[in-house]
């Protein structure tokens, strides 16, 4: 009976405990990752200029066409005219022929021709030189594939960082959720006291007044709690594609925090690896290939071909004919030069801005990474002086307690000191929070 009975207690223990969807960051990182519709969209983006490479690299090949036309015509296309007479009879002497003495009567003819046409051919075409087009062309959708790769890798880290974000925001509001607990615990115990000593005639009811007016305020201030960690929830389940639920509770790490020098790098060592450096040296890239492009218009184009062809008039009496042919073609532009001398300076122009664009980028950059710096060592000063703040304030509320148990301080001085410590307590858990979200950004930065 003992065992069945622990065996129940223990079942009903892991029941509670499942109540509860434990959410960690990694997890939620790993969700983001896999259902974030930003991501989504930037992979099908990138399957997009995948396609697109492959369609472009069919330009190397033949172009094939074939073609059928039906046509009926109210008046044949072609009209002959044979003017009819008399014809002599020829008796089968060749020596009769040019003396004949009798003729036989021939009418006027006419011949329509191309009244009803039947037309099929097929064309093949292989370009030989297009100045340079189709190879310019395959290399900007190769450049444009690697572009799409880094903006996706740019996309992922935005997803990530925001979902970092939201995350430690959760994370915040729950922690002040259990200091508020805390300090409601704190209230509800020092009233108790308060009200035996109003009773006693110890103390005036202004006292048990205070204490009241800051139990409600606390009130206030859980509601308003439960009600930003919903929003923030509601938020992070979006971002990481999950259906919101109450149960979820996040599991909040902000002890172990390691000091920044363990991450920090030198800018110049990173700069070449970051996505959106290399964005810009790839823009370079673009701009020289479509001036190489354009260029292409204004060379000759050269290619061969064959077409072979069936045609029939559906007459009477009449069969179709087949043939087929190959030819050379050559197009050779000239008066297209005059406007696209113009035209090509134009696009050197752009080159000469893409390349002024990432000379800046270097220096934007590198100052980019330096405030992300900057910011990671000051929260991280920050948070060591409220830690030494809160010991402070911890220790002024234990020196007021024993001050109000002896009789020597109001009750508005020790309300305050608690205040003050929790206070110091929410400030060192947002300082935190924003030191993990600071240092994932920073991270992202120097590509790691």
């Amino acid at each position: 009976m003992k065992k069945v009975q622990m065996m129940m207690l223990l079942l009903c223990l892991l029941q509670y405990g499942y109540g509860q969807t434990r959410l960690t960051l990694e997890h939620s990182r790993s969700m983001a990752v896999k259902n974030n519709n930003k991501i989504k969209n930037s992979a099908l983006d990138l399957d997009a200029a995948r396609e697109s490479k492959k369609e472009m690299f069919t330009n190397y090949f033949p172009k094939v066409t074939a073609s059928v036309i039906g046509m009926q015509a109210l008046d044949p296309l072609l009209e002959m005219k044979m003017k009819g007479g008399n014809l002599p009879v020829y008796d089968g002497n060749i020596a009769n022929l040019a003396s004949a003495s009798q003729f036989a009567y021939m009418p006027d003819v006419n011949v329509g021709l191309f009244n009803q046409v039947g037309l099929g051919y097929i064309n093949v075409l292989q370009p030989l030189y297009a100045g340079g087009k189709i190879k310019t062309a395959n290399e900007l959708t190769s450049l444009n594939l690697q572009v799409k790769e880094k903006q996706q890798l740019l996309t992922s880290n935005e997803v990530l960082l925001m979902t970092e974000q939201q995350y430690w925001q959760v994370v915040t509001i729950q922690e002040k959720q259990k200091t508020l607990e805390g300090y409601i615990l704190f209230l509800d115990t020092l009233y108790r006291q308060v009200n035996v000593a109003f009773k006693s005639g110890m103390i005036i009811k202004n006292d048990l007044l205070k204490v009241s007016i800051k139990q409600q305020e606390l009130q206030v201030n859980k509601i308003q709690l439960a009600n930003g960690r919903k929003l923030a929830l509601m938020q992070l389940c979006q971002t990481i594609g999950t259906d919101y639920n109450t149960d979820i509770n996040l599991e909040s790490n902000l002890t172990d925090l390691s000091e920044p020098e363990n991450y920090f790098v030198t800018n110049n060592t990173v700069l070449h690896n970051r996505a959106e450096y290399q964005l810009f040296e790839k823009a370079v890239e673009a701009s020289k290939l479509e001036t190489k492009l354009k260029k292409a218009d204004y060379l000759p184009n050269l290619g061969v071909g064959a077409t072979g062809y069936y045609m029939d008039q559906f007459e009477t009496n009449s069969n179709g004919a087949a043939n087929a042919m190959v030819y050379a073609s050559l197009n050779m532009p000239i008066s297209d030069w005059w406007g696209g001398k113009h035209k090509l300076k134009e696009l050197k122009n752009r080159e000469s801005i893409a390349k002024n664009t990432l000379e800046e980028s270097k220096g934007l950059l590198s100052l980019q990474m330096e405030k992300a710096w900057t910011d990671l060592t000051e929260l991280y000063e920050k948070i060591q002086l409220i830690e030494a703040t809160l010991a402070q304030t911890e220790e002024n509320l234990s020196v007021n307690q024993k001050s109000y148990k002896n009789g020597i301080l109001q009750l508005s001085d020790l309300l305050e000191a608690q205040a003050l410590k929790i206070e110091t307590e929410n400030k060192l858990i947002e300082a935190k929070s924003q030191y993990r979200t600071a240092l994932t950004k920073y991270l992202q930065l120097t590509v790691r």
